[in-house]
């Protein structure tokens, strides 16, 4: 059995190697565009900021080491031009000598990944401006910054590559300035939960422009120039384009395969394309969503990882089947670490689902134990069912670990109460003898049970400040004095049963705390007495983030332990 394979880096080199450890006999091609066949793409934007020194540790495998440990033929720098189906060839060109190529196939691969959006805008010849997708991209970026020492960039987009990017330059020292036409940034959280992001980079000195279009490039002498719809001109000394990515499927247009939405191309769950021996994977391909069951793009290494080595199954006479992804990702900015998986509140309501959320700030660990911070949890699940439908998690320490112990609760099929029983580790350095997972569980057990009711940071403002309702926020006065919504009267929760008098039975309460724990408590003494009372989900601190991102501020909530 022959196998050509188009494209490395995840989906194609490791379908390569799941071939040969499966068939030592079949004779295995890799034609690969660039000049590096399996490299850490997502660990380009480190390299450019030398956090990430070595060249070397970009390169996971060489051609030479592919073909010393397992005899697969990989050319670099060989470009497949067309496919022909019926004859099962590949031709193509190699691009270092201009020489052409004819390769006939049992069975086919299509790897060829996904190609930077660059939009129709006038500049984008500029020498000063750079995409980023290949270690060439990256070298010469790295390049730039080590030979020009430039002063200033900018980033248009506010996607992963495009903050990891912005993050590394500003650790240099460089002035950036990130443009996004969204209204904020990774577009995979919700707004709210972006805020703290927004605020973050704020502090550390990034410029972050949101609800903002850029229109062009114009490069004057050693400068480019950001135009921007609305706003005046941003000048810097080099820009990069990262406004997303479409799937690089021209080769499967080009040879009649079936194509699915944004031009991807379509496979079934074997990874199998509409032409019989034509397989293709990683972010070029159309999947099913796990969580709504829909068609859905999603170009993250874990599944193209997945997809290579199913396909790699079925080539070598398996039957493996990719049952989808929810989009787990997780991204450092910073000393925060941002992770999100499945379905935010924009997606949830687009896919017509009835849901709720739940927003808790937990420490990492125990409180008593040193050095604990915190971290900001929104928890989605489908009423009816009580499925969790996504979650969102920004923080310091113990992010990445709760977002991977929900994504595997989703992927379970978990209800969102199942949380509060799952047994996780717990020891004071580490976590809480609740762990955060569980207090998510908590909450919307109490939700759902009737015993809370809650209103969001959207609400706040609507809220009838004429006497007819009670505005009650149950912190310090001291917590008070550093900022409170306005119209609320300072009850602190110690002191509320002492003070019920102050409060009108008749009229519904409306609670505040920091975090939503305090508030918790006084909706249920209240309750019990007869109130109908309802607290604010997040707390103050997760509303005092939206309001202070809409100040663009440059403060921002520290990393440090809350009350």
């Amino acid at each position: 059995m022959k196998v050509v394979i188009i494209g490395g880096v995840a989906g194609g080199a490791t379908a390569a190697a799941r071939i040969r450890r499966l068939d030592e006999q079949a004779e295995i091609v890799v034609l690969e565009r660039s000049g590096f066949v399996s490299y850490a793409n997502c660990g380009l934007p480190y390299y450019i900021g030398g956090v990430i020194q070595d060249q070397g540790e970009l390169t996971l495998q060489t051609p030479e080491s592919f073909w010393d440990r397992f005899r697969i033929d990989v050319r670099v720098g060989h470009e497949a031009t067309a496919i022909d189906p019926e004859a099962k060839t590949v031709t193509g060109r190699n691009l270092a000598t201009g020489e052409t190529f004819t390769e006939h196939y049992d069975k086919l691969l299509l790897s060829p990944g996904a190609k930077p959006l660059a939009p129709p805008l006038p500049g984008l010849d500029s020498d000063l401006l750079f995409t980023l997708r290949t270690v060439e991209d990256t070298l010469a970026i790295r390049a730039f910054v080590e030979e020009h020492k430039p002063r200033r960039a900018v980033m248009a987009g506010g996607g992963f590559i495009s903050l990891e990017v912005a993050e590394n330059l500003a650790e240099m020292g460089l002035e950036v300035t990130v443009i996004q036409r969204l209204p904020h940034l990774m577009p995979p959280l919700d707004y709210d939960m972006a805020s703290f992001v927004h605020n973050h980079m704020r502090a550390k000195g990034v410029n972050v422009l949101l609800d903002t279009a850029v229109t062009g490039f114009v490069q004057e002498g050693d400068t480019i120039t950001t135009t921007v719809e609305g706003g005046e001109p941003i000048p810097a000394d080099f820009a990069i384009l990262a406004v997303g990515v479409a799937p690089e499927t021209t080769l499967a247009k080009e040879a009649g395969l079936a194509l699915g939405q944004r031009g991807s191309i379509a496979v079934n769950d074997r990874m199998e394309t509409s032409h019989p021996d034509i397989y293709a994977v990683g972010d070029a391909v159309e999947i099913t969503h796990l969580v709504t069951g829909e068609k859905a793009l999603i170009a993250l290494a874990g599944p193209a990882n997945k997809q290579g080595r199913i396909a790699a199954d079925n080539i070598c006479g398996g039957d493996s089947r990719y049952k989808g992804s929810q989009g787990s990702s997780v991204l450092k900015i910073f000393d925060l670490t941002v992770a999100a998986t499945g379905l935010n509140e924009g997606a949830a309501r687009a896919a017509g689902l009835d849901y709720e959320a739940v927003i808790l700030s937990p420490s990492s660990h125990a409180g008593y134990y040193p050095g604990g911070t915190v971290m900001t949890m929104k928890v989605l699940y489908e009423k009816k069912t009580l499925r969790i439908l996504g979650a969102q998690i920004v923080g310091c320490d113990g992010v990445d670990k709760r977002i991977d112990v929900l994504a595997t609760a989703m992927q379970g099929g978990l209800t969102v109460t199942a949380l509060k029983e799952l047994d996780l580790a717990y020891a004071p350095p580490f976590s809480s003898a609740k762990d955060p997972v569980n207090m998510a569980g908590f909450m919307a057990e109490n939700l759902e049970a009737g015993l809370v009711r809650q209103f969001t940071w959207q609400q706040v403002d609507g809220l009838p400040r004429d006497g007819s309702a009670n505005l009650v926020d149950t912190r310090t006065p001291e917590e008070v004095a550093d900022g409170a919504v306005a119209g609320f009267v300072n009850i602190p929760i110690d002191q509320l049963r002492r003070r019920l008098g102050e409060l009108d039975r008749d009229k519904p309460v409306y609670l505040v705390c920091q975090s939503g724990l305090r508030s918790y408590l006084a909706c249920r003494i209240l309750g019990q007495l007869g109130y109908t009372c309802s607290h604010l989900a997040g707390g103050y601190r997760f509303y005092g983030s939206v309001v202070l991102d809409r100040q663009a501020s440059r403060q921002a909530f520290p990393c440090g332990m809350e009350k």
